[in-house]
């Protein structure tokens, strides 16, 4: 069933049970409130009878009776009113009655007369000679359901009179009938407009989700442009704020995703390249090799080539092999503290060649001994990538590596001199494949895009920190801290999307 058919369904059976619940509310207090105003309709009749038709000896300052004759036109003026009334005396024996109007008083009844208080009954089956107009149609007893009161008075706290009063139900009945009308067809119309003002709601509410499924059948197949509008501050617009931001989401995820497939076939293009030119030279210098071709003294320059070439691939291969298995956290750390002045000396000496070919100078600006918290492989894979990477970008310049202590870890920095970069370039040096420089891919010491994003993942699982600040013209400066033991994430840590 449609959400919005489910919804009127709903409602109706809200409305219905609403109306039922008053209409039964209605009817006990329509009845009860009828009956309370038809009590003291009588008891105010009652009360003028008595006050009409009592005779007082004011000389003797005593009680004589009722006036017959009063009593009579009261009786015939009642009537009309389908109120019939009796007089008994203290001694429970009737004075007067209308229409022969005998209600049945028992002993408790008496009891609670003579103790002042009035009696109220709903129902009651007194013996009463029906009239209409006032004029009597029939002397035969009928016993029709009257509601009364009994009321007892009082002359100088001696009780005097006792007036029944009673009129017949079915009168409070046609009130009561005649209300609960004018009750359904007020209840009736509003119904009606509740009806309607909930399907005018219903209908706005399901066009709001009809337009939030129509967007996300438009991202289902691709079109991440797509914008709910919002308007109020519900529940269904904090929905639509939600969509628009997944949507956003989405598409700049999509944009992610084609800018990294992008730099990955651009990866691929270039490690193809790059693996093709080492391999041709060595598969050159077999081949030679293999027919003698290249002659004696040749031979030792000849192996070099291979084995330049060779440590080339395994660098591209190596660095291939990290990056899968920092994306799927199959990289475990074995830190230890270990002193770094020793190792940034070691990757000098390694380098030296590398850092000469391009006339630059390595510097190590370092205290005698700087203890490191960290990976001891790993620790030297993200020096040699950072100092690789100065040397590759600067010529005719000076590198500098210094070492320090801080609070709670070690700093390293490697500034260079070489051709910096500006701050879109900044934003992404560390995106998987990306090359700052493509003009220089092909380099002797050319990398693949992919060094800088495993040093900073590398840092990171270590719980570090790295930034780069840079300048076009002006050179380079990384920095990077590691932890000590007490601050550095234990385990093997795991890196979230964004950090891969």
């Amino acid at each position: 069933m449609k959400f919005f058919y489910r919804q009127m369904l709903a409602f109706f059976a809200v409305m219905l049970t609403l109306l039922v619940i008053l209409a039964v509310s209605f009817t006990h207090s329509t009845t009860n409130m009828l009956y309370r105003q038809t009590w003291s309709q009588l008891t105010t009749d009652a009360d003028s009878l008595v006050e009409d038709s009592i005779q007082y000896d004011i000389s003797k300052s005593s009680f004589e009776g009722f006036a017959a004759q009063s009593l009579m036109s009261n009786a015939n003026l009642l009537a009309k009113q389908h109120v019939h009334f009796a007089i008994y005396k203290p001694q429970k024996n009737k004075y007067y009655a209308s229409s022969e109007f005998s209600p049945h008083i028992g002993k408790d009844d008496w009891r609670q007369l003579k103790a002042g208080k009035t009696i109220h009954r709903k129902i009651d089956y007194p013996k009463v000679n029906r009239q209409a107009n006032g004029d009597i149609q029939s002397r035969v007893h009928r016993n029709l359901p009257m509601t009364e009161i009994i009321r007892p008075y009082f002359d100088n706290h001696r009780l005097i009179a006792v007036v029944a009063a009673g009129t017949f139900v079915s009168t409070i009945n046609d009130s009561k009938r005649q209300m609960l009308i004018n009750f359904m067809w007020s209840t009736g119309l509003a119904f009606l407009c509740a009806f309607f003002l909930g399907y005018l709601l219903s209908r706005q509410l399901t066009g709001r989700l009809t337009k939030m499924q129509k967007a996300a059948r438009s991202i289902a197949r691709g079109d991440y442009d797509v914008h709910v509008p919002v308007k109020t501050n519900d529940e269904i617009d904090d929905l639509g704020r939600d969509f628009n931001q997944m949507a956003a989401s989405l598409k700049a995820s999509q944009e992610e995703i084609q800018k990294q497939e992008e730099r990955r076939e651009r990866f691929m293009a270039d490690a193809a390249h790059e693996m093709r030119t080492p391999l041709t030279t060595i598969n050159g210098i077999l081949e030679g090799l293999a027919y003698d071709a290249i002659p004696e003294e040749d031979k030792a320059h000849s192996i070099k080539l291979m084995q330049n070439d060779t440590a080339r691939l395994i660098r591209l291969v190596n660095n291939t092999l990290d990056a899968e298995k920092i994306r799927t956290n199959q990289i475990v750390l074995n830190r230890k503290e270990f002193d770094a002045t020793a190792e940034l000396k070691n990757l000098r000496e390694q380098l030296n060649k590398k850092a000469a070919a391009k006339d630059d100078k390595l510097q190590i600006d370092s205290p005698q001994m700087v203890v490191v918290y960290a990976d001891y492989d790993r620790f030297v894979q993200v020096m040699f990538n950072i100092i690789t990477n100065a040397i590759q970008f600067t010529e005719h310049g000076l590198i500098t590596i210094s070492a320090s202590r801080l609070a709670h870890g070690a700093e390293f920095k490697v500034a260079d001199t070489g051709i910096g970069m500006n701050q879109d370039q900044l934003h992404q040096i560390w995106d998987r494949f990306y090359k700052a420089d493509r003009s220089r891919m092909n380099t002797q010491y050319g990398e693949s895009g992919i060094g800088l994003s495993i040093v900073r993942q590398l840092v990171k699982l270590h719980g570090g920190k790295i930034d780069v600040q840079s300048r076009p013209g002006k050179g380079s400066t990384f920095t990077i801290f590691f932890p000590d033991r007490d601050y550095a994430p234990q385990g093997s840590a795991e890196l979230s999307t964004s950090d891969q």
